[in-house]
């Protein structure tokens, strides 16, 4: 059964930094991509980065320059790298990843950006 497990999340102020981690396990298929979506209350999720087994990352037009995506393909571990962060940033941050055709979520994680 494949699982992701998010951790890292917290409460940070503007301005503040935190680095998301999501771990996966349970396949024996290689997870083709591994990214980010977010829900902050009352939106629609929204996606925020992805890195490729192959090692392209891309991240939305609202965080470029701001944040960072990478993976580690040995772990089937992805990182977020959040600084210069912002109250509209406040949101529960999900982890996916693709494996074949299926997509398959990580519980989320909650990161409030508030003083």
């Amino acid at each position: 059964q494949v699982q992701l497990v998010e951790s890292g999340g917290g409460l940070v102020q503007p301005g503040g930094s935190l680095r998301l981690s999501c771990a996966a396990s349970g396949s024996s298929r290689p997870i083709t991509i591994m990214g980010w979506y977010r829900q902050a209350p009352g939106k629609q999720r929204e996606w925020v980065a992805q890195g490729t087994v192959g090692g392209v990352a891309a991240t939305a037009d609202a965080v470029k320059g701001r944040f960072t995506v990478s993976r580690d393909t040995v772990k089937n571990t992805v990182y977020l790298q959040m600084n210069r962060l912002k109250p509209e940033d406040t949101a529960v941050y999900y982890c996916w990843g693709k494996i074949d055709s299926t997509a398959y979520w990580g519980q989320g994680t909650q990161v409030t950006v508030s003083s």
